[in-house]
């Protein structure tokens, strides 16, 4: 399969099981809301070295937020929901409740405690820092916290849904050399960017420094993806194309697969093109995960509609 001259590999990309959660930062303007969801999506590309994955989804105009404020939803990804349990407060706790003017409410408050989702504690236990002056109030059903600060009063949501989610879709973009590879990844990343329910978590969305499965070291579970490393292209395990001198990576993290699969559709059709060589996808052999986002399918499914 060809797309304006690009190859596009008959492989797939695998993906693995995750917890997620959404939540709904606001801030008295649009600096705020930006300087806060930098800083609690700081340390958060990949789990793992990091307590959780996190990105930006969407922005929020004044019309879609609870408070009438500018907001941002952003999406949190950890193994499971008891870490995530954890990372949520100390993230929302050290770099929203420190930031001026935010408020912090759940993004998904339809959300239950079943076998495939939860509920997890967050104002509930960031309320402790005002020292017994802090106070509650329901509105609309949902429990809110009111912690006095020094520029007011932090405004955080009792609970946080969170549901199983997905993790790792991506796609390997494979060019001649770092100039025009990165400038058609970016065009990959900002043509994700406007989706919603899906986050590219890492450093301005894109990898380079992808990962396999293990490592010859046992300290390590996952080492550097030599199979697409051009300096290693001499070894018989590379998969690089005639031609290719740079490979970067697009992680896509989603709520679900057909976001992931939409995200991962979007990306391939606005990196292709002259001169991309080819598109292929990051797979473990079933090693890692059981989402397999076969890139032919992928693009099938948009040809079909």
């Amino acid at each position: 399969m060809e797309l304006r001259g690009t190859i596009i590999e008959e492989t797939f990309a695998e993906a693995f099981r995750m917890w997620g959660a959404r939540l709904v930062v606001t801030a008295a303007d649009r600096r705020w809301v930006d300087t806060a969801v930098q800083v609690v999506c700081g340390y958060a590309t990949s789990v793992i070295g990091c307590d959780a994955e996190a990105g930006r989804e969407v922005d929020l105009d004044p019309s879609q937020t609870p408070d009438g404020r500018p907001g941002a939803a952003v999406l949190f990804f950890a193994f499971n929901d008891q870490k995530l349990a954890k990372a949520l407060p100390n993230r929302v706790g050290q770099c929203l409740m420190t930031c001026p003017t935010t408020a912090v409410y759940d993004g998904l408050p339809g959300v239950t405690t079943t076998p495939e989702s939860a509920r997890l504690d967050l104002g509930k236990r960031l309320r402790y820092f005002g020292d017994g002056f802090q106070s509650s109030k329901v509105i609309d059903g949902r429990r809110h916290w009111r912690v006095p600060v020094m520029d007011g009063e932090f405004v955080v949501e009792e609970t946080a849904g969170a549901v199983k989610a997905i993790a790792g879709g991506n796609l390997l973009i494979c060019g001649p050399d770092q100039t025009t590879t990165l400038a058609a990844a970016v065009r990959a990343v900002d043509a994700i960017a406007p989706l919603p329910d899906v986050i590219t978590p890492f450093p301005g969305g894109v990898v380079r420094s992808g990962s396999k499965v293990g490592s010859r070291y046992k300290a390590l579970f996952a080492s550097s993806n030599d199979e697409y490393c051009p300096t290693l292209r001499h070894t018989p395990r590379s998969k690089l194309r005639p031609g290719v001198g740079c490979v970067y990576e697009i992680v896509i993290n989603g709520l679900n697969r057909d976001a992931i699969a939409r995200a991962m559709r979007v990306g391939i059709e606005a990196s292709a093109g002259p001169p991309i060589i080819a598109i292929s996808a990051g797979n473990y052999g079933g090693n890692l995960g059981k989402f397999h986002f076969k890139l032919h399918e992928v693009m099938a499914a948009e040809a079909g509609r």
